[in-house]
């Protein structure tokens, strides 16, 4: 058995680049949507997303895929502590701008970039390297549940007072998974999970924001010109695809009624052109995708790069199924985006940048050979 170094895992790579490719061929159906509309903006939306997003994030992903794994875990806390104050900056006057009744871009030399991007990964980069150093008492409550509450403390409170429910559950979900794979005990996860779903409960009734998005997801059928018109147009343009869809470029929701087809209803563009066939096959490329990054997990040198890869495929592709869910009705609306495809420079360079992280570790993975 010893570690293999200097190829990447060809497989994870394939799959990101072919995520990537099929999601700014559906981009730019949505793109050609809102253009044909006369909305307003729409130049420096694309701009953003193929220059700023895109492209940067490419560039992102081969430097990231060079560096060292290793250097992550050495300025973990540091990392982690500049993510922090990025994300609260949003609260600065002059600075932090609001959009859609959230605080949660900051605007600089008219650029926006939204920072709770930044805390994704870097919350996971500080789970990672808690638990690899603390892997023999991650049973106890004290250094297990105790260290991760005191990880996801701060990134909690910043993100509800934003809010972002969606990005808080997002970051819980991916440092729950690290915390898993280090080897925590069942119902320390359990008692996770009953308490974020409590809190989800508690925040509904003194936050007319989420209260308002549950209240939407558990009937749909009110206020379908208001709360419930987003998803009601998605169900007709992914019900409209039916099995093999309209054709590709070929949808009529994103001409008219569809909001935000380029963001967060881009599932329902991909729904309608490529019918329940294409739609089902993004579904499987992400979940190949996490596959192969547990595998990668399993086969790391160490425990940091093991935990690592687990809480970046478990980012990467929770937020694509939180978007889908949204769309097909079977999770609230919540803005976050479907990974690799959605409008959005700052996500589209962070999950990129993370993507080039993982390929890092598949630099290293332990091979075995088995003497004959």
């Amino acid at each position: 058995m010893k570690s293999r170094r200097g190829h990447i895992d060809t497989t994870l790579a394939f799959l990101i680049a072919l995520l990537l490719v099929g999601g700014c061929m559906i981009f730019a159906s949505a793109a050609f949507g809102l253009l044909a509309r006369g909305a307003a903006g729409i130049t420096s939306a694309v701009f953003s997303h193929l220059v700023l997003g895109v492209g940067a994030g490419v560039v992102a992903l081969i430097i990231t895929t060079t560096v060292d794994y290793r250097v992550w875990q050495r300025y973990a806390p540091y990392i982690f502590g500049v993510a922090l104050l990025l994300t609260a900056c949003v609260f600065i006057p002059h600075l932090g701008a609001t959009f859609g009744g959230g605080r949660r871009w900051i605007v600089f030399a008219h650029v926006s970039f939204q920072p709770s991007e930044a805390l994704k990964i870097g919350t996971i980069i500080m789970a990672a390297a808690y638990f690899a150093a603390m892997k023999n008492k991650i049973t106890t409550i004290k250094f297990g549940l105790g260290g991760l509450c005191a990880i996801l403390a701060l990134p909690a409170l910043i993100l509800v007072a934003q809010p972002d429910i969606g990005t808080l559950g997002v970051v819980c979900s991916s440092a729950l998974a690290v915390f898993w794979a280090a080897g925590a005990r069942w119902w320390h996860i359990l008692l996770l999970i009953a308490a974020g779903v409590a809190a989800i409960g508690l925040l509904s009734f003194v936050q007319p924001y989420i209260r308002a998005r549950v209240e939407t997801f558990l009937d749909p059928s009110q206020g379908q010109q208001s709360s419930g018109y987003q998803i009601k147009q998605s169900l007709i343009a992914i019900g409209s695809g039916e099995i093999i869809g309209r054709g590709f470029g070929q949808g009529i929701q994103k001409f008219t009624y569809l909001p935000e087809p380029m963001g967060d209803s881009i599932f329902a563009v991909a729904g309608e052109e490529l019918g329940f066939i294409g739609t089902a096959f993004i579904v499987l490329l992400f979940l190949a995708f996490v596959l192969r990054s547990y595998t990668i997990a399993t086969t790391a040198p160490d425990l940091f790069a093991s935990l690592l890869s687990v809480g970046i495929g478990t980012y990467l592709v929770s937020e694509a199924f939180i978007n889908i869910a949204a769309m097909l009705g079977v999770a609230p609306l919540t803005g976050i985006p479907l990974t690799f495809i959605s409008q959005g420079g700052s996500a589209m360079l962070v999950s990129l940048a993370s993507a080039g992280i993982l390929l890092n570790i598949s630099r290293h993975r332990i091979v075995k050979h088995t003497s004959v």
